[in-house]
Formats: structure tokens, C-alpha cells, sequence
């Protein structure tokens, strides 16, 4: 575990391996550019691909604390940004009524001044950190509105956030900046233009194998690349919500735990429920579909040895 950002590309492919994160060098470009321009990276891509975790893998290989913003409809300013406690603003006006204490001036200010202020996750971030400039993650932007998407437009631009009974709040260093996406709405274009883009899309046999032997590393060698290859199939096929490697993880892991050593369509029917999310996509796969793309899968492996 570092402190210190890495130096090229190479070094940010090193980094993302150290945090057990498989990625290409096309990423580790865009991640790497990232942070040091000093830019937000926005990451869009279906749910399940790995955008979230590699926020999650900065903040741990680079030591710095990771501060999250899981966004939601209806997600304003006083839940991302700042409010103030107004508890302790009333207690405190009691208190000054009751002492006849300090002027309606002084009280006013006094009112607005830091300690009546909880921070949210955004002006946390802009704070200085003793590891160094935090981890920002803004997870699933899609799920808010275009108000604060508006609103976002002066943090990710100069990393500033405005409390009018305060002032600006302007970070010494900017934070590292990530935003995800599942692209459940399109997000505006003002907000892009701000940040490095990145799509992180599913990724081919080969990688998902590799992440299944980092992330799944009691599953058999037989078994993982059944199942990568089985998940491969599956996402060519109309399903409402495709497979992400969480559900690959997931369901190689699930394997594991029931000792299962290669694939069989009993095995697929019954554990289909850690792959797919919604009943439709199950009933689709389930049965002859099931052992039909099984056959597929085993036909194309022992192909493959045979070579």
C-alpha cells in the first residue's frame, strides 16, 4: 500500500493488480490520465462490470480513505453536500435567551459558523485528509435528477463547493474523483465534458477467467471455465438483465460451496438464482435451454483440448 499516485500507465496496471482488479491497459490508460490531470473519471456501463470496485481498490492500494456518495432520486444538496443542525442551532438560541447573553449579531454568526455544520460526503471530500487527497466515488449518477446534476457542475469543474452563510469551501488538493453510471438515463453532457469517459464493458473469456482465479480461487480450473463459458454464451442471449461479473463471482463461488467440480444442467437449474435476477431470464434458461448451451460449452472445450 502506497500513498504516492502512479507514475505511467504501466504502474497503474501494477496498482489495479495489487488490489486483485483484472483490468485492460485501455482502463488503466483512462485511470491513469485521471488522476493525474487531475480530472473526475466517469465510468458508465452496465451493473455488474466492476466500476464501483475500482474506486474501491484506489482507496485501498493508495491508503487514502474512500468517501462515498451512493446517489438515489431525489438525492439533494443537504444529503450530498452539507446541512445545517438545527437542533443545535434552537438549543443554542435557548440557551442565549435564557443567559441574556450575546447580541443578535454575534448569535447569528456564531449560528453559522462550522460546528452547527454536518458535512455530507461531497464536503468531506473536499476536506484536507492525513493519507492524502481522499477517494470521491458517486455511485450510480444515473439515479438523481438533473438539478444536482447541475449542481455537481462547480464541484467536478474547480472541486468547490459554495455554503452562502459560509463562503466558498475550495479543496487545497482535489480528491480523486470516480462517477459511475449503469446508464438507466443519459447523464449531460455538461457533466462529461468535465471528466475522462471510460465504457467498462463486459469482459471476454479470458479476463473473466482470470478474475474468477482471484476472486473464486477455491473453484477448480474445469469448473471456472465452464462457467466463464457458460456466462459468455448466456449474454448473447434477449435477457432483461444480463450477467455481471459480480454474478459470475457469485455463482462460482456458489458451485464451490456445493463441492461441484465441472457443470451438470441438475447443478445449473438449481443455482440459477445467484446468475439471473429476474424470474423471466430463469424460466428462459432453465431446462433444455440450460443443458443445451451446456452441450455447446463442453463440445467447444473438448474441441479445444483436442487441438
Amino acid at each position: 500500500m502506497t500513498n504516492s499516485l502512479p507514475k505511467n500507465v504501466d504502474d497503474t496496471m501494477t496498482l489495479l493488480g495489487e488490489g486483485n482488479y483484472v483490468a485492460d491497459r485501455s482502463l488503466a490508460t483512462a485511470l491513469f490520465l485521471s488522476l493525474e490531470l487531475k480530472r473526475p473519471l466517469f465510468l458508465e456501463g452496465e451493473a455488474g462490470v466492476g466500476k464501483t470496485e475500482i474506486a474501491k481498490v484506489l482507496s485501498n492500494t493508495l491508503g487514502r480513505d474512500l468517501i462515498r456518495l451512493q446517489c438515489y432520486e431525489g438525492l439533494d444538496v443537504s444529503a450530498a453536500v452539507y446541512e445545517w443542525n438545527y437542533a443545535r442551532q434552537m438549543l443554542e438560541i435557548r440557551m442565549a435567551e435564557a443567559s441574556g447573553g450575546a447580541d443578535r449579531q454575534t448569535l447569528e454568526s456564531e449560528l453559522f459558523s462550522e460546528r452547527f455544520l454536518t458535512k455530507r460526503p461531497i464536503l468531506r471530500a473536499l476536506e484536507p485528509h492525513a493519507g492524502g487527497p481522499p477517494v470521491l466515488l458517486i455511485d450510480e449518477l444515473d439515479r438523481t435528477d438533473e438539478p444536482f446534476e447541475a449542481f455537481l457542475l462547480e464541484v467536478l469543474s474547480d472541486y468547490q463547493v459554495t455554503v452562502p452563510e459560509m463562503g466558498t469551501v475550495k479543496a487545497e488538493t482535489p480528491p480523486l474523483v470516480i462517477i459511475t453510471s449503469n446508464r438507466t438515463r443519459e447523464i449531460h453532457d455538461a457533466i462529461k465534458r468535465r471528466c475522462f469517459y471510460y465504457w467498462v464493458d463486459y469482459p471476454n473469456a479470458e479476463r473473466e477467467f482470470e478474475i474468477l482465479k482471484i476472486k473464486a480461487p477455491n473453484a477448480s480450473e474445469d469448473l471456472s471455465r465452464q462457467i466463464v463459458a457458460f456466462v459468455q454464451k448466456i449474454r448473447s442471449l434477449d435477457l432483461f438483465k444480463l450477467p455481471g461479473v459480480a454474478e459470475t463471482i457469485d455463482w462460482a463461488q456458489a458451485l464451490t460451496q456445493l463441492d461441484r467440480l465441472t457443470l451438470d444442467p441438475d447443478t445449473i437449474n438449481d443455482t440459477l438464482g445467484t446468475l439471473l435476477k429476474y424470474q423471466d431470464d430463469i424460466a428462459k434458461i432453465q431446462g433444455s435451454e440450460a443443458a443445451r448451451i451446456l452441450d455447446e460449452v463442453k463440445a467447444e472445450m473438448s474441441q479445444k483440448e483436442s487441438v
